[in-house]
């Protein structure tokens, strides 16, 4: 029986790298975006490589969207007993700068859309008495300048994460959080925009101030949601896990 594993904001960046990896890892993966159409090249990209994947557009923030989605891959992939949350978007902005619609927007995206996926999902795991769920958190958790919005949400989900651990683990569902650094994704390109300098430099300058030398990539945070989804990760749950290139909490 092959297990179907849904990853959000799967159309580029972390999401697509983790669609990918989990797809080589034999699992049929419901690749999510909020637009179907973007989400093609990840899809051709896993069934190049000889493995089952599909474009599922939905807002995770949206309830009913999400109820749809989740029962389109049940339909058509059977039933997902992975959930990799990823979604997300930055509205950075100092406190004072910040709108209503700045904070609400990323609170949305990543702490609606998680429950709200996670809602759905969990009754599937909670049937097959299996389930891996891995939300995604970021070293921005701690604190970070200009995100207050962005570092709440991430905070948020690793209360989240474990708060699942313990109420789900009677399922043989186990529930773990991946908090990614510096990542040389799309999303780093609007950093570099709005602070004046070439993305090149941003990367560059992050680099030195990383233990091991280099920024991280999108294959570096699909590894460790790889083992987190693995029967090897059993006895893992309720754990964050800092992809950072050097330690933080």
């Amino acid at each position: 029986m092959t297990r179907t594993a849904i990853v959000t904001g799967a159309a580029r960046g972390i999401g697509a790298a983790t669609a990918i990896r989990l797809a080589a890892d034999g699992y049929a993966v419901a690749v999510l975006d909020l637009d179907a159409a973007s989400c093609a090249e990840t899809v051709a990209a896993i069934e190049a490589d000889g493995g089952r994947a599909i474009a599922v557009g939905a807002n995770v923030a949206d309830s009913a969207a999400v109820a749809d989605a989740v029962a389109l891959v049940a339909d058509e992939l059977g039933a997902p007993t992975i959930l990799v949350n990823n979604a997300g978007i930055l509205r950075d902005n100092l406190l004072f700068k910040m709108t209503d619609d700045d904070w609400d927007a990323v609170l949305a995206v990543h702490l609606r859309g998680a429950f709200l996926m996670t809602r759905a999902v969990q009754a599937h795991q909670v049937e097959a008495k299996w389930g891996r769920i891995v939300n995604l958190s970021s070293t921005s958790a701690l604190g970070n300048r200009g995100q207050a919005n962005y570092a709440a949400a991430k905070a948020g989900m690793q209360g989240f994460t474990k708060t699942l651990a313990i109420e789900l683990g009677r399922y043989n569902v186990t529930a773990n959080s991946v908090a990614p650094g510096f990542i040389a994704t799309d999303m780093l390109r609007q950093t570099a925009e709005r602070m004046g300098i070439t993305n090149e430099q941003l990367l560059e300058g992050a680099a030195k101030e990383i233990p091991v030398g280099r920024v991280g990539q999108p294959e570096d945070v699909a590894a460790a949601v790889s083992f987190f989804a693995s029967e090897a990760a059993s006895f893992v749950s309720g754990q964050v896990l800092y992809v950072a290139g050097g330690p933080k909490a």
